[in-house]
């Protein structure tokens, strides 16, 4: 009995992530206020908590980086670093720089990182180097998703664009931390299910980014 509710739960938890990564709306994305730039400060704290929900691809690297970091020697600098490097994003865009092939480089960053939670053994522990390397490839790819984000806000006001800043940093914390909860479980209560639940997570997460990949026009 004790084998079959671990069985159970290792499908529940598997399916849960899934079910909100794959039903998540591709169309939706970069439009959390129905295309419109937000006009106060509700909205654009409204705007910034969706923006990172409603775009496929900037949901499944929050949740790979929470993931990843399971397990690892300070494993939640990898988050902590992808969203502190969404702020300098954003704001390379509003100062109106322009970066090369930001879809792109979005979306190899999501297959990347899908790749990485697929070759994780276990969750198990791994150096501070790795962290730090892990770390620096989040944080190079939160620049571009941050560059993303900017295109939401350009043209607000100040106060809406704080908003909107502490928005996207509170909903992307969030997310990242209920994964590495979530994986923390699994690595915990269902040890011997934990690979296989992470490569099938990972597997999923890098059939979006590539989708999102061959679909770049």
């Amino acid at each position: 009995m004790k084998i079959i509710f671990r069985q159970s739960w290792a499908k529940i938890l598997t399916i849960v992530p899934l079910f909100l990564l794959i039903f998540a709306s591709k169309t939706l994305a970069h439009h959390a206020m129905a295309g419109q730039t937000p006009d106060n400060f509700w909205n654009g704290f409204l705007s910034g908590l969706a923006h990172p929900v409603i775009g496929l691809d900037h949901l499944a690297f929050v949740v790979a980086s929470g993931l990843i970091a399971v397990g690892m020697e300070q494993g939640l600098l990898i988050p902590i670093a992808f969203v502190i490097a969404t702020l300098i994003g954003t704001g390379i865009h509003l100062q109106g720089i322009n970066l090369l092939f930001p879809e792109g480089i979005v979306a190899l960053s999501v297959v990347i990182f899908g790749l990485i939670l697929t070759l994780k053994k276990g969750l198990q522990n791994h150096s501070n180097l790795y962290t730090i390397a892990l770390a620096t490839l989040a944080m190079i790819a939160g620049i571009f998703h941050g560059y993303a984000y900017g295109e939401s806000i350009i043209g607000a006001r100040v106060a809406t664009l704080v908003a909107y800043l502490i928005g996207f940093t509170v909903i992307q914390l969030a997310i990242a931390s209920g994964a590495f909860f979530l994986g923390t479980v699994i690595k915990e209560k269902l040890a011997q299910q934990a690979t296989l639940i992470s490569k099938f997570i990972g597997l999923a997460i890098m059939a979006i980014g590539t989708t999102f990949l061959v679909g770049i026009k």
